[in-house]
Order: C-alpha cells, then sequence, then structure tokens
C-alpha cells in the first residue's frame, strides 16, 4: 500500500530530527569531553629524614669558668664552671664605652667631638693611683678626640679615663650610673651591675651569658669594634699606648677586653674568626677568675680550636631531589623537585628536620613551582621551592573520548 504524500513527509521529518539529534548528541559528547577538566592530581610526598650531626666536644682551660657564644646564635653555646653573677674588672669598660656611644654616638674611625681636659681630670689621675688603678699620663689643657680618649680608656685599660670620659658625656658619675642602669634594664641584661666605669669594684659585675650578648653589642657598633681590635694607638700627650689583650691577631682573635683585679682573677671577654666552607664565624667567649693572663690566654686559645670543628656547612639538600610524585590517570608521571641546593651551617647537634609540602594540579609546565620543602635548623628555617620536572600535559582527544566516566567524575 503505498504511502500518502503526507505520511512521506511525516517519515521523512522524522528522520530528519532523529539524524539531528543523533548529530547533536555527538557534538555534545565531543565538546563534553573535548572540553571538560582533567582530573586533579594529588602529590605522593616523600618525607625527607632528620640530620643529624655529632656533639661538639669543647676543650676548656683548667682554671676559672665561663662560656662561649656566637654572632648570629641565640644565647650561650656552651659553658663551663659557675654561671652565676661574679665581678668582671676591667670588662666593665666595655659598658661604659656603650654607654658613652649612645649618648655620644660615633661612626666607624670619626675621631668625634674633642674633648679638653682640665684641673679635675689631673685629680682623677691621682685619685686612680691612690685606688693603686692602671693610669694613663693626662695634664690640664691637653685635647684629644672622643675616639683618642676611648682608646686610652681600652686599650691601655686606663680607669682614669673612664671616669673622665663618662663625667664628659654625663656632666657626673651619678647621671652616668644611672644612665648606665637604664641602658641594663633596655638591654635586658639583669644579671648586669656598674658601681663605677672602670670594674676596680667589685659591685661591678655580670654573667657569662650576659657578658656573652655584651659582646655581641660590642662588635655590632663599627666604632667599638675598630677601637677592641687595635693593637697600639699613637695618642696626643700620651704616646704610644698598647692593647692589654694579648691575644689580638692569633687564631683569629679580633678584640674584646681584658680584667684583672684580686676579686675577679683574670679575665678575658674575646672575640674570634674563622671561615666554615664560604661563611665566617663570628664567636664570642668570656674566661672569668683565671690565676694568670698568661695560663688563662692558653686555655682560651685551645678552647677556640676546639669550637671551629663544631661549627659545620651541612647540605641540606641537592637541586633536583625529588620530594614528590605525580601520576595522571592518562599515564603521564611528574616529579616535584628542588629548585635550588641548599645548605646551613650547624654547630654541634643543632636538630635539622625537614617538611615536604606539594599541591595537587590539573596540569602543568616542567619548572611550574607546585610547592615547597622547609628545613628547620636550630630555630631558623630555610625553604627551597620545588618544581615540576616534566611537562604534564593535555591526554589528548582520543583519551578523552574514550574516557568520559573519568571526566565526568573531575567536574563533581
Amino acid at each position: 500500500m503505498s504511502l500518502t504524500r503526507e505520511q512521506t513527509f511525516r517519515r521523512r521529518r522524522l528522520a530528519f530530527v532523529g539524524v539531528l539529534v543523533v548529530f547533536l548528541g555527538g557534538v555534545g559528547y565531543l565538546a563534553g569531553t573535548g572540553l571538560a577538566p582533567v582530573p586533579e592530581v594529588t602529590a605522593a610526598l616523600s618525607q625527607p629524614a632528620a640530620l643529624t650531626q655529632p656533639v661538639a666536644e669543647l676543650s676548656w682551660p683548667g682554671q676559672g669558668f665561663g662560656a662561649i657564644g656566637a654572632v648570629g646564635y641565640p644565647g650561650v653555646l656552651g659553658s663551663a664552671g659557675t654561671q652565676d653573677t661574679v665581678p668582671i674588672a676591667s670588662i666593665t669598660k666595655m659598658i661604659t664605652s656603650l654607654v658613652v656611644l649612645e649618648k655620644k654616638p660615633l661612626t666607624g674611625t670619626e675621631p668625634g667631638p674633642e674633648i679638653r681636659f682640665t684641673d679635675k681630670d689631673v685629680d682623677i689621675y691621682y685619685d686612680t693611683i691612690a685606688e693603686d688603678g692602671s693610669v694613663a699620663p693626662v695634664s690640664a689643657g691637653m685635647v684629644l678626640t672622643q675616639r683618642q680618649t676611648m682608646e686610652a680608656m681600652i686599650l691601655p685599660s686606663a680607669n682614669n679615663y673612664s671616669v673622665s670620659l663618662a663625667v664628659w658625656a654625663f656632666g657626673s658619675m651619678d647621671a652616668y650610673l644611672a644612665a648606665a642602669q637604664d641602658w641594663l634594664d633596655a638591654h635586658g641584661l639583669d644579671a648586669t651591675a656598674v658601681a663605677d666605669t672602670s670594674g676596680l669594684s667589685p659591685g661591678s659585675k655580670s654573667s657569662p651569658a650576659n657578658l656573652i650578648e655584651i659582646g655581641k653589642l660590642v662588635l655590632a657598633n663599627p666604632a667599638l669594634a675598630s677601637i677592641v681590635s687595635e693593637r697600639t694607638a699613637d695618642l696626643p700627650t700620651i704616646g704610644t699606648v698598647t692593647n692589654t689583650n694579648k691575644l689580638l691577631g692569633k687564631n683569629g682573635v679580633t678584640g674584646l677586653k681584658t680584667g684583672t683585679t684580686d676579686e675577679a682573677g683574670a679575665c678575658l671577654l674575646f672575640s674570634a674568626e674563622f671561615a666554615v666552607g664560604a661563611e665566617t664565624v663570628t664567636l664570642v667567649g668570656v674566661m672569668l677568675g683565671g690565676d694568670t693572663h698568661t695560663e688563662l690566654n692558653a686555655g682560651i686559645t685551645a678552647l677556640i680550636e676546639s669550637v671551629k670543628p663544631g661549627f659545620r656547612e651541612v647540605t641540606l639538600t641537592d637541586k633536583g631531589a625529588a620530594y614528590a610524585s605525580y601520576g595522571t590517570k592518562w599515564g603521564q608521571d611528574s616529579q616535584a623537585v628542588t629548585a635550588e641546593a641548599a645548605s646551613a651551617l650547624v654547630w654541634s647537634d643543632t636538630p635539622v628536620t625537614a617538611s615536604a609540602v606539594a599541591r595537587p594540579i590539573t596540569l602543568g609546565d616542567a619548572g611550574d613551582a607546585v610547592g615547597a620543602v622547609d628545613f628547620t635548623v636550630g630555630g631558623k628555617i630555610v625553604s627551597v621551592p620545588l618544581v615540576l620536572d616534566k611537562t604534564i600535559s593535555d591526554p589528548g582527544p582520543e583519551w578523552r573520548f574514550s574516557h568520559p566516566g573519568v571526566l565526568a567524575s573531575a567536574e563533581n
């Protein structure tokens, strides 16, 4: 039975609609699979193990007591004997210098203002002799710069110049002592007290730990650091003065100040420098209560030598070390590797721990940052970026069209 024209038209229309639906469905499928986001890939992390170093074995002098520290390292690195507050003799002049420089600052090797000495300074000279303190000559009318006056006080350890300098800066001894106490309070040096400018009084005292901090403050002041490192200085009227620190220039010693009284014994606040790899370590140490400076110096020399091996340049990671990996569902893989090498200067058995983090990714080029590995060295953190070592690219149409379910799950 032949179809009517209307039936034929209806069948053709249904066929066209069917083909159109199939065509549009195919286009939608191709577009959906071709443009859909690929699944996110989570990193499989490999956490680094902690690094361990041997404990430094220090050789302490056979006499006295003290502590050792280093610039950039908090507190003390090691100590021996009592750590109580004790008389510190002429190391007190380091406090006098720092307090005066806060009121009358100098920069570098700047000479500073001129100081004209008077009969009062001559009286101070004779009073110091009467106290059996160390002195340097002075005369009424002589003129020294502030730096020269400090050299006269520090290098030969002249007590009379410590008094003259403090009175010049603050107007009176009482005003200086009040300012010194304020300075100690401001720096948290609660185990330190000053009863004079020179340390001749046993009431000028401190603890080894506080003296380490005072030594660091001395080195942080360019003017004072340069003075304490001088072996000699030629001063008007006074002549050539020689530093009482006989270790200067030996075994890397760069300062700082000697001290000697019956109550304090032989004392030395010292600094020393030495290289470890590409870095320079600056030690600050103090020994108090020694029998003689000759014996104490020999012990300090051995102590410095024993400290040196305790600092080590430790490799934290090499460049290109892998700390995470990525594996895609379409067969590509990449690793998260360190973008650079890293090392750290480590003291003794300071703990070194590490933690790696890497974010999930979808696609990425080689060299893209994806995370970091953080090394904790004592109280410091060294962070090294992690980057992809290979590109993770789009899987392409063939994989996309054959894995619609995987793509659909990535969209949810």
